[in-house]
């Protein structure tokens, strides 16, 4: 399993832009969102407890996250709560409001993260790699611990890493472009 600073290096060679990267905290949270709707529809009854699916994915997420820093896990795993309370708001009003509500809300969110890019004058880095969508909800909470001071080992590695291209896929990102 690669590192969280290989996936944030990885990552971060496509969001070097602080436009860019401020854009993404706007879009990634409203893709989140808007796939947690469709998936807060059914529910699945384990044992005693009802969950959704989009419950499950938010937890084999969080586990993940977990396994890869369990301190920006932890807080991915309460930053989901919020999300998921809110799409099962939005699943309750019915199928057909809460779908258009959720393709609204991802286009939305996919418009705002692609005007990020264009700052940046690169294309996303799912490009390369769908798996990136996976890790850009932990790459902008890491982000988050980075502004308040946190993590600074974490934040060192991944800036290294980057401007070094020592990471796994390096060779693929950007063409060889080199960031300060």
């Amino acid at each position: 399993m690669k590192t969280l600073a290989e996936h944030m290096a990885f990552y971060g060679c496509y969001h070097r832009d602080r436009r860019n990267r401020m854009t993404h905290f706007f879009g990634v949270p409203a893709i989140i969102f808007a796939v947690l709707i469709p998936l807060s529809f059914g529910q699945i009854a384990l044992g005693d407890l009802t969950v959704t699916p989009g419950m499950i994915w938010a937890v084999v997420m969080s586990l993940y996250y977990i396994a890869l820093d369990l301190a920006i896990g932890l807080a991915m795993a309460v930053l989901f709560v919020p999300l998921l309370w809110g799409a099962g708001a939005i699943a309750a009003l019915g199928t057909a409001p809460a779908l258009e509500i959720a393709a609204a809300v991802f286009v939305a969110g996919w418009i705002v993260q692609l005007i990020g890019h264009r700052f940046e004058g690169n294309k996303p880095a799912l490009t390369a790699n769908l798996f990136q969508t996976l890790v850009s909800p932990i790459f902008l909470t890491a982000e988050l611990f980075f502004a308040c001071g946190f993590k600074r080992g974490l934040q060192d590695e991944v800036e290294r890493r980057i401007v070094t291209r020592n990471f796994p896929g390096a060779e693929r990102t950007l063409a060889g472009r080199r960031h300060a």
